[in-house]
Order: structure tokens, then sequence, then C-alpha cells
């Protein structure tokens, strides 16, 4: 439990205003859920860096003042990025971007159906007891997506306000689809904005997924992406993490089936007064399977990041292969990373590794950029940019590179003046 307790009779009351359709008992079973259980706290082994009790104040501010959500102002998602383009303002949904989509993408809402949702945890029971509306996306069988379908979500913070997102996808046998997830927020008051994806990707299909996350630096998120992999299925995941103030990223992935693939990983860049978490889990639970994670920190200023990363090889998995590394770049002293790789083994025939760096700017290589006419500054900027450039070039939607390289310079630029100052 966390030291900040939940308001539960407010929550009680935001529940009972939402609208009575197809969520109605979801919501009132997470309710419930969520009162014997409680939220995470630090005291957790899973959450010991992580604590969420102003996440929670922010909560309680906004069930308090009647739990509104604020007008949502439908922005368009940035031109630079070619994709359909599917937008979540304030956790609601826009009606227009959900109409006229290509041939093989099938979108209902969540509340004219009685979905099943899969666990989350319990910022999972969170979202369902207060999900305005969710989304079902389905790409159907043997289908190739020409463009990225991509998922906009835009925070306005006119007022401390908390916001959920949940939207489930099937990508059918044999399909080849690549999703984009743009988070980005506006405003200065408080905000949390909580979301839950569950991406199901069946036999012999290809999911390549992107999520880019630029909120506003005194913004807060959660996010839970979980994955099952079909046979002879392939995932391509990599993430962005820009902005935020405290943002906790978890990405589950289930191998359940032989010949699956997963490929994931992720760039997160602190600075001053941000608090950055990313905690994945692979279960494979049959093999021969195949799993690979990379994810590099870059950090400066008075900044914290947390990287768990946990590969379980469960009985009778033979024939895996799991590897993980996770790279850190420090940019200065106050700057902090707590790295945890884990893998746990049950089963004989597999192979296995995990590794963790962390250090500085190499002085040599600075020395030696100096000599060819560089100012310190911008030889620090150029090794630094090197580092991000890896897991860039590893990005599976190609057309986001100059995009993504961009975004990434520029949040640079600012994160190595936050430290010089």
């Amino acid at each position: 439990m966390n030291s900040t307790a939940l308001s539960f009779d407010a929550l009680e009351r935001a529940v009972a205003a939402l609208p009575d359709n197809g969520l109605s008992a979801l919501r009132r079973a997470a309710l419930e859920q969520l009162r014997r259980d409680g939220l995470p706290g630090a005291r957790e082994e899973d959450w010991k860096y992580t604590e969420l009790s102003s996440l929670i104040e922010i909560a309680n501010n906004w069930l308090d003042q009647g739990a509104a959500l604020p007008a949502p102002s439908m922005r368009a998602a940035p031109d630079a990025i070619d994709a359909t383009w599917i937008r979540i303002a304030n956790g609601q949904i826009d009606d227009d971007s959900i109409t006229g989509l290509p041939d093989g993408i099938s979108v209902k809402r969540l509340s004219d159906t009685v979905p099943e949702l899969a666990p989350a945890g319990r910022l999972g029971d969170f979202n369902i007891a207060l999900l305005h509306d969710g989304l079902h996306i389905s790409i159907g069988q043997d289908v190739t997506l020409q463009r990225p379908l991509g998922i906009h979500v835009c925070d306005e913070a006119g007022d401390d306000s908390v916001s959920q997102v949940r939207i489930n996808i099937d990508v059918a046998p044999g399909s080849v689809a690549s999703f984009v997830e743009y988070q980005v927020s506006e405003g200065e008051a408080d905000l949390y904005s909580n979301s839950v994806i569950n991406l199901a990707v069946a036999d012999g299909a290809r999911a390549d997924y992107v999520r880019i996350q630029n909120r506003h630096k005194r913004h807060n998120q959660t996010s839970h992406l979980t994955v099952g992999l079909g046979k002879d299925a392939r995932l391509r995941h990599t993430s962005f993490d820009l902005g935020g103030r405290l943002v906790r990223n978890d990405l589950v992935v289930d191998i359940a089936q032989p010949g699956a693939e997963a490929d994931f990983g992720g760039l997160y860049l602190v600075g001053d007064g941000q608090h950055i978490d990313n905690h994945t889990r692979v279960d494979h639970r049959v093999g021969p399977a195949v799993s690979n994670q990379e994810y590099r920190g870059i950090l400066d200023g008075k900044a914290r990041g947390v990287w768990n990363g946990k590969a379980i090889v469960h009985e009778g998995a033979d024939g895996t292969d799991a590897q993980q590394s996770n790279h850190n770049l420090l940019l200065s002293r106050n700057a902090e990373i707590d790295a945890k790789p884990e893998l746990e083994i049950y089963a004989d025939d597999v192979k296995c590794s995990h590794g963790t760096t962390v250090g500085q700017l190499d002085e040599a290589a600075l020395f030696y950029l100096r000599t060819r006419g560089l100012s310190r500054r911008d030889a620090r900027r150029m090794l630094t940019r090197a580092f991000a450039q890896a897991t860039i070039g590893r990005t599976p939607v190609e057309q986001l590179h100059d995009f993504l390289a961009g975004a990434v310079d520029s949040r640079l630029r600012e994160l190595m003046h936050e430290g010089d100052q």
C-alpha cells in the first residue's frame, strides 16, 4: 500500500456517475478489487524505486473536485508521421477518427460490447474503474497495412485531471501491421494519464510497434502493454521516453507457442526532476522461441532512471534463446540509474544472457574530438547522439527514423542545457 491512500468514497461516486453501458459491471468489479488490494507501494519489490504517492494525490484532488473530464481538444497528430490516426483526448475518443478507416481495419467501442479485459495489475483495475470508453481494434486475416495505424493520445490540463486509455488490438493470422503510439500533453496543471493496451499477434502474423512519450515535464504517466504471441508470430517494439515528470512503463510479453520472436527495446532521456521507470517481463512457456531486449538511457542533472528486465524460461521451454541488455550514460554526478536484469531458468537446453553497463562519456574520445576543433559541449553532444542512434536505428517503422532523430536531438539539447545550469 502507498503512504498516500486513494479516496475510495470519492472514487465510488465517480464510478457511479459514469454512463450505464457494457463497461458498467466491469467497472464495479474493478472498484471492489481495488478496494481489497489498493494501489502498488514502494515496499513491494517491483515498485521499490517508484513511489506513486504524488500520482494518488493528483487523483484524489481530481476525484474530490467531481472527477470531470476536461472537454477534449482533438489536436492533429504530427504531420511528420505518415499514419492513419485514431485520436483520444483527455480519455475521450474522437468519433471522426474511427470511421472511414482503410480496408482490413475494424474498430469497435468497448462500451458497445460486453468486453473481456485482460488483467493488468492494480493500475489496470484503476483504469477499468474509471474508464470512460475504450477501443477494440482488429486487423483482418492476411492483411498487410500499407501505412502504420497511429494512436494519438493528447491530454490538456487546465485543472488537475486524470485520464484513462484502454485499447485491445488483435492482429489476425498471416497479417502484417505497424502501430505508432504517440503520447503528448499540454497545460500547467497537474495531470496523470493511465493507459492499458493489449496486443494479440496471432499465428504467423507480424506486428511492429513504436511508442513515443513526449509529455509536458510536469505531467505523469503509467502505461501497461501486454503482448501475446501465437505460433511463428513476430513482435518488434521500440519505445522512446522524452518527457514526463514521473513515468512508469510495463511491457509484458507472453510466448505460449513455438517459433515466436520478440525483439524489443527503448531509449529514455531523463533530466532534472524527471523519473522514468521501464519494467519488462517476457515469459517463455514453450520452445523454440526467441526474445531479445535492449534498453538505453541518457541521464543528466538530478535525474533518476529505472530499468528492470525479467526473462522467465518455464519448465519444458527447451530451445529458448533469451537475451537482455541495458546501457546507461550518466552525464551528471547527480544522475541515478537503478538497473536490475533478471533471468529465471527452469529448462535445460537454453541460450540466455543478460548484462548492464553504467558509465560516463569517454574522456579520450572527448579529447580527440576537441583536437579536431569541436568545443567540449559539441563533443559531448556528438558522442551522446551516437549513443542514442543505436536505438533510433533499430526502430522497426523505418519512416519514423527522421522524425525520431529530430525529436531526440531536440531533447538532447534541452537535457544538456539543463545539466549545465
